[in-house]
């Protein structure tokens, strides 16, 4: 991944009105004195002198008293929590962990372009210290951070530090996007997605053509269990392709299925390359 914030924006949209006194840039939950005007309302619904609306007033046939109701904009918390278990550090068409470095860099610019705080978790068997911050606006801190995951080592055979990643996050909704290739057992999917069934949580699935697509349909092939069980060679045939490519299919709808299960939007498949706008589409429509 090259240097410096990606020319692209990531542009989402929450689920959920925030709540917040600070400015930001998200319709708020509460009525302000500042923000986009809403309505106006009886006085008694909100007294405030200082927003009587005169023109509304000497409009009302009743001779009621009306002030200017304001939406507030405030910000959101936008955090990414990230798989770094053995199978992360595939390669094919594209590094998935550099996959996930442009990634985060692009929701770290996007969220403090506009004022919301960016924070990573990354974890493997436990969460892992020195890629983790705390949800911050400044740019370069959130960028740092994001640029070290393309050269973060993936060694461990298991994602249970996912489970305590989720739990940090108790608290205010936040928007939460987990990262990962998702070759986790189903107990575990579902736990994460259990564990964040407050925020938004957003999946999205790193994924490589040459996994699939990729495969001959005849020849000899050395394919190695990045999760430790060592290499092995294959005899590939039509039949043994056919099985890989439905297996796959039946992954990625099992979690779909799993993400639905506990109100997680759909996931969002990043196939060998970075694409900001296919994500801002997916985070507008999902």
């Amino acid at each position: 991944m090259t240097g410096g914030p990606p020319s692209a924006e990531i542009v989402y949209l929450p689920r959920w009105r925030p709540r917040g006194s600070r400015p930001g840039a998200h319709r708020g939950r509460d009525a302000g004195g500042l923000g986009t005007f809403r309505a106006s309302v009886p006085f008694l619904s909100l007294p405030d002198a200082r927003r009587i609306d005169l023109r509304a007033t000497l409009r009302d046939p009743f001779e009621g008293v009306h002030v200017r109701r304001f939406e507030t904009r405030v910000p959101v918390e936008i955090y990414a929590l990230v798989d770094l278990s053995a199978s992360m550090r595939y390669r094919g068409e594209a590094d998935r962990m550099a996959l996930a470095a442009e990634l985060c860099a692009g929701l770290a610019a996007s969220a403090t372009r506009i004022g919301d705080g960016f924070g990573l978790i990354a974890a493997d068997r436990a969460i892992r210290g020195d890629l983790t911050l705390l949800a911050t606006r400044h740019r370069s801190a959130a960028l740092t951070l994001a640029g070290k995951l393309a050269g973060a080592s993936c060694r461990e055979g298991s994602a249970e530090g996912m489970i305590e990643g989720a739990h940090r996050l108790l608290g205010r909704p936040k928007m939460v996007f987990v990262v990962s290739d998702f070759r986790w057992p189903a107990d575990l999917i579902r736990r994460v997605f259990d564990a964040l069934a407050l925020h938004d949580t957003v999946p999205v699935l790193l994924a490589d053509s040459a996994e699939d697509v990729g495969l001959p349909d005849w020849g000899l092939a050395e394919l190695e269990d990045l999760e430790g069980a060592g290499r092995r060679l294959v005899f590939l045939r039509p039949s043994l392709r056919r099985r890989w490519i439905a297996r796959e299919r039946e992954r990625r709808e099992a979690l779909a299925t799993a993400a639905a299960a506990s109100g997680a939007r759909r996931p969002f498949a990043l196939i060998d390359r970075f694409d900001a706008q296919a994500l801002s589409r997916h985070l507008l429509t999902g």
